[in-house]
């Protein structure tokens, strides 16, 4: 029999792949948020998850692994595709700031040559 705690370790890992895969930007607060209480339930049935293990617990726990490994590259590619969003957000605004303003960025050395003299 295996113990109730991998299982919810099991439904647990399903349900973040499952909710990275979510690329809707208006609802990606609501999403982080129930990431981070998925990962924090996760937390906390690892401690019941300790040795010995039956068999067929160990051939669960393979199966875990993989699904861990999965879930890791997930969830990179979750983080990674809203720092690309962040930093085209800020090029936007950089480009809007040089539109409205251009001679913003100017450096004034504050030398000055007169051709006539």
């Amino acid at each position: 029999m295996i113990r109730p705690a991998m299982t919810m370790w099991h439904e647990r890992s399903l349900l973040l792949i499952s909710l990275v895969k979510e690329t809707d930007e208006e609802k990606r607060d609501e999403v982080i948020e129930k990431i981070e209480k998925v990962l924090d339930e996760r937390d906390l049935l690892q401690s019941q998850i300790i040795q010995p293990f039956t068999a067929e617990e160990d051939e669960f726990g393979a199966e875990l692994i993989r699904l861990e490994k999965e879930v890791q590259t997930s969830l990179d590619h979750f983080t990674n595709e809203i720092r690309t969003n962040i930093s085209q957000s800020q090029a936007k605004k950089e480009n809007m700031n040089n539109y409205v303003n251009p001679y913003g960025k100017m450096s004034q050395d504050g030398a000055y040559f007169d051709s006539k003299h």
